[in-house]
């Protein structure tokens, strides 16, 4: 178990740098998944702890250590990568417990390290096949597998789940949560889907742009985003962004949507945002279950308003309803009771109590 300290890390390519000074400190036994779009430099940072990459400047820490020039081998970490890379003609048990053979440990205590992961991964009834009997979602829990086996100080996931179906995935990400309560180890994962980092991390790192945007747990980022690319990143459907400008009516702050539509800002926000000069270029960030079907009595901070629906989409438990609002496509989440369809009108409140103030020139959240 340990520590992995990342102290102004860098890494260019010629003269572009795929990784720009991140520092970033991941305590011991603390699961923190990298998610990003692609090209952010998540695999980048992780390949570098893995040594599978050179930095370019700046530390990695591993347990206390500075392993810059450690070879991956003496690293003490454990791999499982997106294309499970085992070997074709071995079995599962043969797989799983290759690198505790090359390294001679005793017959007795591979097979007990073998046995206990398998019954772990549920897979003990699949130790005498080879890959090719096996489905991917198996495979990958003997990938899985062979990184338990060797107890290593750190877990590293390259985005193990791409390659599997929707279902499957949502089971493995049970499992991985799963294993890692029952084996407390050091965790980094990859992922370019955020429903995975939001469901499996202690701690999510957003990347863009090879810098880290925020770090927080899945709930400091999901309500409290430092910049509008967490804000949209993270949440699906997407946080909905609506120009707009604050207004002072008889002393009271109001944001205004457009020539016809002003809502009041709640009190406990107005405090917050009062100081704000009145010209500045804003945008309103509201997430899609902030905007519902309005009932007959609104509560505080809660502002109703007619909408034109463009398109509806009716997912059982709810309805994604989708509008324009000032030239902004809007999304939001209806009552699949309420009445929404394709090109009908409907009767909306928005909960301002949950509204973010975007700065539209510096993307940061006020």
């Amino acid at each position: 178990m340990a520590e992995v300290n990342l102290r102004k890390v860098v890494k260019r390519y010629d003269d572009v740098e795929a990784v720009r000074g991140i520092d970033l400190d991941i305590p011991d036994k603390e699961f923190v998944v990298f998610v990003g779009p692609s090209g952010c430099g998540k695999s980048t940072t992780l390949r570098m702890i893995a040594g599978l990459e050179e930095i370019s400047d700046g530390d990695i820490v591993i347990g206390g250590d500075v392993v810059n020039d450690v070879p991956p081998k003496d690293r003490d970490i454990a791999m499982v990568f997106q294309n499970y890379a085992l070997y074709p003609h071995m079995t599962v048990a043969e797989n799983m417990s290759f690198g505790l053979r090359l390294k001679k440990y005793p017959k007795a205590e591979i097979k007990q390290r073998v046995d206990e992961a398998a019954r772990m991964l549920d897979i003990t009834d699949l130790i005498h096949r080879k890959p090719k009997q096996l489905s991917g979602g198996q495979r990958q829990r003997v990938a899985m597998g062979r990184a338990i086996v060797r107890n290593p100080k750190v877990f590293l996931f390259d985005e193990p789940l791409s390659n599997l179906d929707a279902q499957l995935r949502v089971q493995m990400r049970f499992e991985i949560k799963r294993v890692h309560q029952k084996v407390r180890t050091t965790t980094v994962y990859v992922t370019h889907d955020q429903v995975e980092a939001m469901t499996l991390a202690d701690r999510v790192v957003v990347m863009n742009n090879g810098r880290i945007e925020q770090v927080g747990t899945p709930n400091e980022l999901y309500h409290r985003p430092a910049t509008r690319f967490v804000a949209g990143f993270i949440g699906s459907p997407s946080m909905n962004f609506i120009p707009c400008t604050l207004e002072d009516n008889a002393g009271r702050l109001q944001i205004r949507l457009s020539d016809t539509l002003a809502m009041p800002v709640p009190e406990q926000k107005a405090a917050h945002y009062r100081g704000l000069a009145r010209d500045k270029k804003l945008q309103l960030g509201i997430r899609p279950e902030h905007i519902a079907d309005a009932r007959a009595t609104l509560e505080p901070g809660v502002a109703a308003f007619d909408a034109l629906l463009d398109i509806t989409e009716p997912m059982g438990m709810e309805t994604l309803i989708y509008f324009n609002l000032n030239g902004s496509e809007v999304c939001g989440r209806v009552s699949p009771n309420a009445g929404a369809r394709d090109g009908g009108m409907l009767r909306l409140a928005v909960d301002l109590n949950n509204m973010h103030l975007i700065d539209e020139g510096t993307g940061l959240v006020i």
